[in-house]
C-alpha cells in the first residue's frame, strides 16, 4: 500500500513489523536500523502530512506516534495481517496483541511500549486505541477505533461515531482556558462567550451526548481536526462525558447551559467560569438581519433573531408573522391559541373588578414609559405583570384573561398543564423553559388555568419527588421573575398557591358566583340580538337559576341548536332544557324544586328525580 505524504511514519510501522519477524528468527535487532526508523518516523512527523497533524492535535509523544504508526501499517496493509497471525501462532489473531506489542519495541531503549495503550494513556484519551480483553493478559487485542484509518492518511469522512455537529465555530483568538463552564439564558450569547473565553480558534458547536461511545467519538473528531469542543448541556453533564473531558486533556473544551452546572457534574478538572453577558441585539445586528427600516416591535434575544430571520425572507418580509412562526411552533406543543374577539361589553363584573382589569391593561400598555423614561425600572425586581384570578369554575376567569389580550392586541395563550408537568424529573422545567423562551419573543399573554398544580404549596422534603418538586416551583419563580409579559394565573383555591408567587402578584381578583341581576344580563348577552327568540324571560332564569356566568353561556348555546333542530325560535323553554342538560352534565340532580312550572319539561331527562 503506498501512502502519499508523510510516508515517513508508514515506512516506520513497517519496519518495526519487520524487526518483529527477524527477531522472531533468531536474528539480533539492529540498534543502528532501530535508529534510522526512528529518524525516518521524526522525519514525517515534522512535516505537513494528516499523521503528523492528528498526533500533533493529540499531543503524542514520538515513541505514542510510532506505536500509533505501527498498530495503523497493521491494519491497512493486507500483507501484515497474515503475517502477524503466523507470529501470533493463530490465523484468527490478524491484530496486534499486548504481548506482540511489547515484543515489537522491547529492544527500542526507553520505549514505553505496552504503556502507550495503557488505560489514561494519551491513545487512549485521543479515543483512537481500545484494548479488547480476550482471554490472558498478553492476548488482549489491541484495534484502532472506527474512523480513525481513514484520518490518518488523509480522509475527511467524520468519525461515525461522533454526536452531530451544529456547526464550527471560528475565531482569531487563540488564548483562553482548556476548560470553560458558561451559564446565561441566549444560547447565541453562550457560544460567544465560550469561543472568547475557551483556548482554540476553532470549536465544533455539539449537543450534549448520552452514550459514552458518542463522546469517544467526539474526542477522536477533535483531535482529527484540532478543533475546541463547545458542548451545550441541556439537562446535566452525563457521567461519560465528565470522564472523556478529564481525560481529554489535549482539547479544549467548554460547556454551556442556560443554569450553573453543580460541582458534582462537572469533571475533575481545572475550569473556569463565565456568565454571557444576555444583552438584547444591538442595532447593528438587528439591521443587519431585518434591514434599516425594521423597527424594533418584539423583544428578541440574540438567538431567537437568528430564527425569526430565517423565517422573515420565508413570510414575504413580515416581522409579526414571523415572530408568530417562532413562537407558535414551540407554544403551541404545549398551550391552546386563543384569538381574542371578546371586548368589554362581553364581561358582567362589579365596577371595582372591572378597574383591576383595567389596571392589568394599563401597567403593560405603559411599561417603558414608567420603568425606562421616569426611571422606576431600578426599583423593581420585575418588568412584568403578573396577575392571580381565583373563584369556582366558569365564573368568567378565561373571559376575562382574553378580553384583556384583545385590548393589548396580543394572542392568549391558555397552558396545557398535563403537557408540562411531567413525572420525569427535569422535564417540567424543560418545559417551562420552552414556555417562556417563545413567549419572550412573542408579545403574547400566558395563562395559567389551575395554577395551583404550577403555584401550589411547597412542601417538606420527605423524599426526591418532593425535593424535585420544590425545585420546580423554584425555577417557576425564577423565570416568572425574569419574565416581561403579561401572566394571567388563575386558581379555583386561592389558599393552595404558594405564598412566594403571591408576594410576586401585581393584582388580584376573585371572581364570585353572579349574583340575580347579573345572571341576568349574562343570559342576555348570551343571546344575541340576531338570533330567532320567542320572549325567552331572562328575568326568570337569571333570578332562578343561582349557575355561574360558564353554565348560562353552555345553556344559551344548547337552547340555540334545540330551537334549530325544531327550526323554530328559541323559547324559555329551550333555555330550562340547556339549564338541565348542564346540571345533567355536571352530575346534578334535577328536582322539581330546581325547576318549577318548568319541571314538565325536563321530566324525561335522564338524571331527573321524581317529585318528593
Amino acid at each position: 500500500m503506498e501512502v502519499e505524504a508523510g510516508g515517513g511514519w508508514f515506512e516506520y510501522g513497517r519496519g518495526m513489523l519487520d524487526v518483529l519477524a527477524s527477531t522472531r528468527e533468531g536474528d539480533p535487532a539492529d540498534a543502528a536500523h532501530l535508529d534510522a526508523l526512528r529518524d525516518r518516523l521524526v522525519e514525517g512527523l515534522a512535516g505537513g502530512s494528516a499523521f503528523a497533524i492528528v498526533t500533533a492535535n493529540a499531543d503524542l509523544t514520538v515513541d505514542e506516534a510510532g506505536v500509533l504508526a505501527t498498530l495503523a501499517v497493521a491494519e491497512l496493509d493486507p500483507a501484515q495481517h497474515h503475517r502477524l497471525a503466523e507470529l501470533q501462532g493463530d490465523l484468527a489473531k490478524r491484530r496486534m496483541t499486548l504481548g506482540t506489542l511489547a515484543e515489537t519495541f522491547r529492544h527500542v531503549e526507553g520505549h514505553p511500549g505496552v504503556l502507550a495503550v495503557a488505560a489514561r494513556s494519551a491513545l487512549q484519551n485521543a479515543a483512537f486505541v481500545e484494548v479488547i480483553a480476550d482471554g490472558p493478559w498478553s492476548d488482549h487485542t489491541i484495534a484502532l477505533r472506527p474512523g480513525r484509518l481513514c484520518a490518518l492518511v488523509g480522509g475527511a469522512a467524520p468519525d461515525p461515531n461522533a454526536p452531530q455537529i451544529l456547526r464550527t465555530v471560528h475565531t482569531d483568538v487563540a488564548d483562553g482556558a482548556p476548560l470553560t463552564v458558561v451559564s446565561g439564558d441566549d444560547r447565541v450569547r453562550r457560544i460567544d462567550a465560550a469561543v472568547a473565553a475557551t483556548s482554540g480558534t476553532a470549536f465544533i458547536v455539539v449537543p450534549a451526548p448520552t452514550e459514552p461511545e458518542r463522546w469517544a467519538g467526539l474526542v477522536r473528531e477533535a483531535t482529527i481536526t484540532g478543533t475546541g469542543v463547545i458542548v451545550e448541556v441541556d439537562a446535566e453533564l452525563p457521567a461519560a462525558g465528565a470522564e472523556w473531558i478529564e481525560r481529554a486533556t489535549h482539547t479544549s473544551w467548554s460547556l454551556v447551559a442556560r443554569r450553573d452546572l453543580s460541582l458534582d457534574e462537572l469533571p475533575r478538572r481545572a475550569w473556569r467560569s463565565v456568565v454571557a453577558d444576555d444583552h438584547p441585539p444591538t442595532d447593528d445586528e438587528w439591521a443587519a438581519t431585518f434591514g434599516d427600516d425594521v423597527p424594533r416591535s418584539h423583544p428578541l434575544r440574540a438567538d431567537q433573531l437568528e430564527q425569526v430571520g430565517r423565517a422573515f425572507a420565508a413570510t414575504g418580509g413580515d416581522l409579526d408573522a414571523a415572530v408568530r412562526r417562532l413562537v407558535s411552533g414551540r407554544l403551541e406543543q404545549l398551550a391552546r391559541r386563543i384569538r381574542p374577539h371578546r371586548t368589554w361589553d362581553d364581561l358582567v363584573l362589579s365596577e371595582d373588578r372591572m378597574a383591576v382589569l383595567r389596571t392589568i391593561v394599563d401597567r403593560y400598555q405603559h411599561a417603558d414609559r414608567v420603568y425606562d423614561d421616569w426611571g422606576f425600572a431600578a426599583s423593581v425586581s420585575s418588568r412584568g405583570v403578573v396577575s392571580l384570578f381565583s373563584g369556582p369554575s366558569g365564573t368568567g376567569k378565561t373571559l376575562a384573561a382574553e378580553v384583556i389580550a384583545g385590548q393589548l392586541g396580543l394572542d392568549l395563550f391558555k397552558i396545557d398543564l398535563s403537557s408540562v408537568v411531567s413525572k420525569y424529573i427535569g422535564e417540567t422545567e424543560k418545559n417551562l423553559e420552552e414556555i417562556f423562551d417563545a413567549a419572550s419573543a412573542g408579545n403574547l399573554v400566558l395563562f395559567f388555568d389551575e395554577a395551583d398544580a404550577l403555584f401550589g404549596k411547597r412542601s417538606e422534603v420527605k423524599d426526591s419527588r418532593d425535593r424535585y418538586a420544590n425545585i420546580e416551583v423554584s425555577y417557576l419563580l425564577q423565570r416568572l421573575e425574569a419574565y416581561e409579559g403579561l401572566v394571567v394565573m388563575a386558581t379555583n383555591f386561592e389558599k393552595n398557591v404558594d405564598d412566594a408567587f403571591l408576594r410576586r402578584i401585581h393584582t388580584r381578583i376573585e371572581f364570585a358566583l353572579p349574583g340575580p341581576a347579573e345572571r341576568i344580563d349574562i343570559w342576555r348577552k348570551n343571546l344575541p340580538e340576531q338570533a330567532p327568540i320567542d320572549d325567552v324571560d331572562t328575568e326568570w332564569l337569571g333570578g332562578h337559576f343561582e349557575i355561574s356566568g360558564g353554565i348560562i353561556r353552555n345553556a344559551a348555546v344548547h337552547a340555540a341548536f334545540r330551537a334549530a333542530a325544531r327550526d323554530a325560535d328559541i323559547t324559555t323553554g329551550d333555555a330550562v332544557l340547556g339549564v338541565a342538560f348542564e346540571f345533567r352534565k355536571l352530575g346534578r340532580l334535577i328536582k322539581p324544586t330546581d325547576f318549577g312550572e318548568y319541571f314538565d319539561l325536563v321530566t324525561e331527562l335522564p338524571g331527573a328525580a321524581p317529585d318528593t
